[in-house]
């Protein structure tokens, strides 16, 4: 009997993957290769956009190998959706070309631009745009480009998901999670901000017509293509996170997604938008009030940097495998929770979602790896009780939570987890977001189902 194989895209922060699975959801092959940053002095980073076109051809030509040999010749795969990090984005020329390269998230420029901005747009940033106001949004990394001599009329923005759907052929379209964090739309109306724009100088056409997640978008006819893998219809599946969260089915309210890459983030699911004085509250605590991938449903997203860290100790230790990361895992769970230095021996700071710089400070002799790491576990569940704190004073508190992504296949990081977090429990997929934008993926070929998920109809 012959099944039908979708693909979901996950462009990470650390790795570009892709999830192949059939029409019973079952995953048939994933495959995964390092995101293409170039990394600058200061902790620049930045990524070309023939780089992030070769590393998804490369993938597809992988998965498009493994389904062969898995499958036979024939296989092939009939529709992919694309998911991907938020806030990074490709400026196209008026001729459809790049002109600049990608800007990280985590990219630390932007600082001049934020305290440039005119006092209206200031005060109202959070409340309007349900983000904090920090280097981290997009339109200060664009703001940024701009002041450093980019020429941005006639110019459009895509996220990278939407740059890799059009450039694999799709038409070009701003889904609405991902514009969510630009700090370019107004959470209200759904449309750009007028003054933001003004500011950025540029008209309504810098973003192309916006869409939900799962929308059609065409079909894959870049050159190139393995065979299996051209005529594939697409979609842009939205924020990674957000796809993440609605990988398992409906995801209760009450409960905390806690997506744990090189950000860790707490999601939250509402039924509709918080207030402006809601949103511009808990920006305070850099935490987000936006659009999820599902219409007509909104999400609460809490981050902080702990990933960031926490592959930032391994490299200071020389832990550059998994053997080394699961020996140090296992050393760590030999330890109580609280360690077994003195307290205060070794200090921790850096995971706030408004740094990402890990510092560490020691007081004593003696500590070793696992001291270390344990430190810097115990100083990310202190940034998440504030975080948890701050929501549970505008929602009813959640009940239970989901860890998902790489961080939780470590004993030592799910032990740390619990002492902040309620009933926790892990995924038992590898791969959340990727499966879920399979999902996405799969709603394309169903005629009566093909347009976005909703709330009565998840994935």
């Amino acid at each position: 009997m012959t099944t039908t194989l979708v693909a979901g895209l996950d462009l990470g922060s650390t790795g570009v993957k892709i999830l192949v699975a059939d029409d019973a959801g079952a995953e048939v092959l994933i495959r995964q290769l390092p995101t293409p940053w170039r990394p600058g002095p200061g902790g620049t980073t930045t990524m070309d956009a023939v780089d992030l076109l070769a590393t998804v051809h490369e993938l597809l030509a992988l998965a498009a190998t493994g389904l062969a040999d898995l499958r036979g010749p024939d296989a092939r795969i009939e529709a992919i959706a694309v998911s991907g990090m938020g806030e990074s984005g490709i400026v196209l020329g008026a001729d459809g070309s790049p002109i600049a390269p990608a800007i990280a998230w985590f990219d630390p420029r932007g600082a001049e631009q934020v305290e440039a901005l005119p006092a209206s747009i200031r005060t109202e940033f959070a409340g309007r745009t349900g983000l904090p106001l920090g280097v981290q949004v997009s339109v200060i990394k664009l703001l940024h480009l701009r002041d450093a001599g980019l020429d941005l009329r006639g110019a459009q923005w895509l996220n990278l998901p939407e740059f890799v759907v059009a450039s694999l052929g799709g038409r070009a379209a701003a889904e609405y999670s991902l514009s969510s964090r630009t700090g370019l739309l107004d959470q209200d109306t759904g449309a750009p901000w007028p003054e933001l724009m003004a500011h950025l100088g540029v008209t309504d056409d810098f973003l192309p017509p916006f869409v939900d997640a799962g929308t059609p978008l065409g079909e894959a006819t870049a050159p190139g293509l393995p065979a299996s893998v051209a005529g594939a219809r697409l979609s842009v599946a939205g924020h990674d996170h957000l796809v993440s969260a609605v990988s398992t089915g409906e995801f209760a309210d009450d409960r905390y997604h806690v997506s744990m890459g090189t950000a860790e983030v707490l999601l939250r699911v509402l039924d509709e938008p918080l207030p402006f004085d809601a949103r511009d509250r808990l920006a305070e605590y850099f935490i987000n009030c936006v659009r999820h991938v599902v219409p007509g449903k909104w999400v609460l997203v809490a981050g902080v940097k702990t990933g960031l860290l926490m592959r930032r100790t391994l490299h200071l230790v020389g832990v550059t495998d998994r053997d080394g990361r699961d020996a140090l895992d296992a050393a760590v769970m030999e330890q109580p929770v609280e360690g077994v230095l003195q307290p205060g021996d070794v200090d921790v700071a850096g995971a706030r979602n408004d740094d990402g710089v890990l510092r560490l400070v020691m007081h004593a002799d003696g500590a070793g790896p696992a001291d270390l790491f344990s430190a810097v576990l115990r100083h990310g569940n202190d940034e998440i009780a504030v975080l948890i704190d701050a929501m549970d004073r505008d929602v009813p508190p959640a009940t239970s939570a989901l860890l998902t992504g790489g961080w939780a296949s470590m004993r030592s990081v799910r032990r740390a987890r619990e002492q902040v977090l309620p009933n926790v429990r892990v995924s038992d997929r590898s791969q959340d977001t990727a499966y879920g934008a399979t999902r996405f993926a799969a709603r394309l070929l169903t005629p009566i189902l093909s347009h976005p998920l909703t709330k009565e109809n998840l994935p």
